[in-house]
């Protein structure tokens, strides 16, 4: 009976992540799903499709209060967070009206690589709220899943996207590994992830290919059909110049607090510092740092390599749709 299957609600379901999560849930077929849908977005398309899905929509806002928020979350068994990065902080009051609810499991929104405190302004609120859910004594599981494999290899020259130049570099040597994850599967093994009682209390690491950027570079050049024009366009990006223009994208949103394009780009260049310079986003790193192996924990799961993914990727009108 659905009644026997835990209830899982996903805030952020709209999104990218979100909606990965929503349709490896729906997927798995052993959960019911509820989403937390704002009373602005309740008659947008994104909301109908989940709507079609069978996923139940709640009304509410992250920041409806915590009083609100346990109402809405009544009867959850299980809260994943794949809220946007500017909201990161304002977890807080749906993480403790889930304690009230008494939600058996929550995962806060990390979904990104692994790292130090100190490198990335971002990873270190991701970080400060994962202490948050442990202080309040809620089980919990932390997900990563690397870089997303959609932003991973070079844009074809008909692509439209504003990111098109910045895909064609390289920083330092490109000769540091990195975990990438296919986006669309990020939801398969979310929805193994939270049925499993070895992750509860723990963080785990999902991954389907670990590469340099340069392998990166040579496997889209490769399968694009472009080989020659991308290679013409790959540039070097010395760390001389990447700590350049991160001094500079911090200056800019110091004298600006309220910058978009200076937040992201602070964002996007300490991220790029923290996988191709410092080297952060490896298995081996994360394992040190204590996560759990999604590919030994869930071994029957496929994975896909790069090269695979790139078939589609470069197959399709303009792959840079996640950029916008």
């Amino acid at each position: 009976m659905s009644g026997d299957r835990p209830l899982v609600l996903v805030l952020g379901a709209t999104g990218h992540t979100g909606g990965s999560i929503v349709n490896g849930l729906v997927a798995s077929g052993n959960f019911r799903v509820a989403a937390l849908i704002r009373p602005s977005s309740l008659a947008k398309p994104a909301t109908e499709a989940l709507r079609a899905a069978g996923v139940e929509i709640r009304q509410g806002d992250l920041l409806d209060g915590v009083e609100k928020l346990t109402s809405i979350f009544a009867g959850v068994d299980i809260l994943i967070s794949a809220v946007t990065a500017f909201v990161i902080e304002h977890q807080k009051d749906a993480f403790r009206a889930a304690k009230a609810a008494g939600v058996k499991r929550i995962v806060p929104c990390d979904f990104g690589t692994p790292g130090a405190p100190g490198i990335r302004k971002l990873h270190d609120q991701k970080l400060a709220i994962r202490d948050f859910v442990k202080e309040l004594g809620v089980p919990y599981t932390i997900i990563d899943v690397g870089w997303w494999m959609q932003l991973s290899l070079p844009l074809p020259e008909r692509s439209k996207s504003f990111m098109k130049t910045a895909s064609y570099e390289v920083y330092g040597a490109g000769d540091n590994r990195m975990l990438m994850t296919d986006l669309d599967h990020i939801g398969t093994y979310v929805a193994r992830i939270v049925a499993d009682p070895r992750t509860l209390n723990q963080a785990v690491i999902v991954w389907e290919d670990e590469r340099t950027q340069l392998e990166m570079h040579e496997i889209g050049e490769s399968v694009s059909g472009e080989g020659d024009t991308l290679k013409a366009k790959r540039v070097y990006v010395p760390p001389e110049e990447v700590e350049k223009r991160l001094a500079q994208y911090l200056e800019a949103e110091a004298r600006n607090p309220e910058d978009f394009m200076a937040h992201v780009m602070v964002s996007s260049t300490e991220y790029q510092r923290s996988m191709h310079l410092l080297n952060e986003n490896t298995l081996e790193n994360a394992k040190r740092l204590g996560y759990l192996d999604a590919q030994e924990l869930y071994p029957d799961i496929p994975k896909q390599t790069l090269a695979d993914f790139a078939k589609k990727f470069y197959a399709a009108e303009d792959p840079a749709v996640v950029y916008e």
